[in-house]
């Protein structure tokens, strides 16, 4: 292989780096996007049901999670209180108007108000109500109708505390309900006892529903972070994203269900069934996205059926996470790098726990990353040394050459066989060393330990935040200019083609990157930076030992 064909090989493996990262720029829709589509959407349906009855069926992917909105006339608010979070419950069912998150903000402004996985739209949904089906495809919602009794108050957990519980008891259709929910002071662990007795004279095949809903958990316009629903069964793992796929067809699951959630990056609403033999239905409707878990069961006249179910409702920490039943640890995933991501971010904590800084984190491991690459980088830019070294002569053969391609590949074969100079050597460790950088990149972009968390709170000499939230872009694109400056430096330094179309694409490469990392995470961007300036450093070093080497030949 010739020189120009390694440097194409080189181009090629840049530019499937560029149409990765450039395609979820530029062709992943953005929260906006997909909002107005919703939006649009819904509007259509409310107007086609306005001019139907209400008894018309929901469509098929729709049917498990019906539609009429919870309208809250007769039960009082019951207030939860951890160290964690605060959460208020309806005494009518047992439906959660409320899930506050204390340790985390909507914004880094100081008077933002704490997160709030719920949201207006979503408690008219009927989050963590129950549908209690018996026979057919009827879908009661057990917080609409009936009778519920509230045995207690308001709850407060300390940190010493274990668990308390609260208890909802309805009759609903001829059905009595009693919902036991326990709560944990040092978890955001929710897990449901409850128990369905059929109160008439016959008996009846059905089910019993579990149910989540929740208010977008992304920032409007980040297209790094969007909001999905996923599950696991005893088949696969599928997740969606596209709220226009979600409202039209929805996502279901076969029985053997582990785990559904709505997520991001850092929030998470599960359900865990205690039974696999359950099912999952899925979707997105009014801007909410809604999920239920269905577990069959036959109802025997007086005889009391019991079903359980955790829930999850908090950040994705990994640590609280393993501790849930079904591996709902599973549910952060960062793709094909996943194995490569996750000790990544064990790394990351590791550095935070010693400096208390996610910044300084990152910059310790990007050292460590690089002192491991270190004898691959050092084979490669000595590998680069050595062919520019042969540049001149290889030009020569070129200019002799020229008109027959496969005498000029032989000659030029010959030449780095004369001097051992593998043609390959600086573009083999380069490539191993990808994978670490797309786990590494999917790390500090789903880490919920990096959301708000400052690295340079103020631009230097002002009261300007700059680097306040290394989950979120560098508002004055300072971070990424200077990265985009290294980048140009380093090609610079880096031998280059000797023809002039590639040596074009090789120069605008970190123009085409700078305008792609002024929307990436600041946190990646450091990164990436801190990994330019410590490769341009060891080049340096490279070309001061060939200098010294060389002189001393000479004398």
């Amino acid at each position: 292989m010739d020189k120009q064909e390694k440097i194409r090989l080189v181009v090629a493996m840049a530019l499937s780096a560029i149409v990765i990262f450039g395609w979820q720029y530029f062709m992943a829709p953005s929260a906006q996007e997909q909002a107005e589509t919703a939006r649009r959407a819904a509007e259509a349906e409310k107007q086609t049901a306005a001019l139907t009855q209400e008894s018309v069926a929901p469509q098929a992917a729709q049917a498990a999670i019906p539609t009429p909105d919870f309208i809250p006339t007769e039960g009082v608010s019951v207030t939860v209180d951890t160290p964690l979070y605060t959460a208020i419950f309806n005494s009518q069912g047992g439906i959660l108007e409320k899930f506050i998150l204390k340790q985390y903000k909507d914004t880094i402004k100081p008077d933002s108000f704490n997160v709030d996985l719920i949201g207006n739209n979503a408690y008219a949904k009927g989050p963590l109500g129950l549908f209690l089906s018996r026979g057919g495809d009827d879908q009661v919602h057990t917080w609409k109708y009936g009778q519920w009794a509230f045995d207690g108050n308001d709850i407060a957990l300390s940190e010493t505390d274990g668990t308390k519980t609260l208890t909802f008891t309805g009759d609903v259709h001829g059905y009595r309900i009693q919902r036991v929910l326990t709560f944990h002071a040092d978890t955001y662990l929710i897990e449901e006892n409850t128990t369905v007795t059929n109160l008439n004279t016959t008996g009846v095949d059905g089910s019993v529903s579990f149910t989540a809903a929740a208010k977008s958990m992304s920032a409007d316009g980040n297209r790094y972070n969007p909001t999905k629903i996923a599950y696991e069964n005893s088949e696969t793992r599928k997740e969606e994203s596209d709220r226009e796929d979600l409202q039209k067809e929805g996502l279901t699951a076969t029985d053997g269900l582990k785990w559904g959630v709505i997520e991001s990056n850092y929030f998470m609403f599960a359900i865990v069934p205690e039974n696999n033999d359950t099912s999952l239905s899925a979707g997105y409707q009014d801007d909410v996205f809604r999920m239920a878990v269905n577990q069959k069961a036959t109802f025997v006249p007086n005889v009391a059926k019991s079903f359980k179910a955790s829930y999850f409702l908090g950040p994705t920490n990994r640590q609280m996470l393993a501790k849930m039943p079904h591996q709902l640890g599973d549910a952060i995933n960062f793709g094909w790098f996943d194995f490569l991501a996750k000790p990544m971010l064990i790394g990351l904590n590791f550095f935070y726990d010693y400096v208390g800084n996610y910044g300084v984190a990152i910059i310790l491991l990007t050292l460590v990353i690089k002192l491991i690459f270190w004898p691959l980088s050092q084979k490669s830019y000595g590998s680069m040394e050595q062919m520019k070294k042969l540049q001149p002569m290889v030009a020569k053969l070129r200019e002799k050459y020229g008109d027959d391609k496969q005498r000029l590949n032989q000659e030029t074969m010959a030449l780095y066989k004369t001097y051992k100079v593998n043609p390959m050597g600086g573009c083999l460790p380069m490539v191993v060393q990808i994978p670490v950088f797309f786990g590494l990149y999917k790390a500090l972009l789903g880490a919920v330990e990096l959301r708000h968390a400052p690295f340079i709170a103020h631009l230097p000499f002002t009261d300007l935040p700059w680097l306040a939230d290394l989950s979120a872009k560098d508002p004055y694109y300072i971070s990424p200019i200077i990265m985009g400056a290294s980048m140009f430096l380093q090609q610079r330094m880096t031998p280059s083609a000797g023809d002039p179309t590639q040596q074009k694409i090789m120069l605008i490469m970190p123009l085409v990157f700078t305008f792609m990392f002024l929307q990436f995470p600041s946190g990646l961007v450091i990164y990436w930076l801190l990994n330019n300036l410590l490769s341009i450093g060891q080049q340096l070093m490279i070309a001061r030992a060939n200098k010294t080497k060389a002189a001393a030949q000479n004398d």
